[in-house]
């Protein structure tokens, strides 16, 4: 192998490696933002969309190869802004003034 395919090869190795180290550090935030919601008295409905999301990281079929993590990304995004905006929308139903709101 030449020396071009060996500066592709390690350039989409570092690519898939921040990738998956982002993957990773939106899934710790997605567990803190559960165990929040825990504590706030999560109704049962953002539990599934946090079960979901893990199922959809962990498992091998994705609408993309696992090599490319954007879907995960995408996933892990959308399950963390739902369980946000849970917690925002619960706060403000139990009347905490210093509570996020949803807008």
């Amino acid at each position: 192998m030449d020396s071009t395919t060996w500066t592709i090869i390690v350039i989409v190795a570092i690519l898939g490696a921040v990738a998956l180290g982002l993957a990773i550090s939106l899934l710790v935030r997605l567990v803190r933002a559960r165990s929040e919601l825990r504590r706030a008295g999560l109704p049962s409905g953002p539990r599934w969309v946090f079960w979901g999301a893990v199922a959809y990281l962990v498992l091998p079929t994705d609408l993309l190869p696992d090599p490319i993590y954007l879907d995960d990304i995408g996933v892990l995004l959308m399950a963390l802004r739902s369980m946000r905006a849970s917690t925002g929308a619960r706060a403000s139903i139990d009347g905490n003034p210093g509570a996020p709101t949803k807008r």
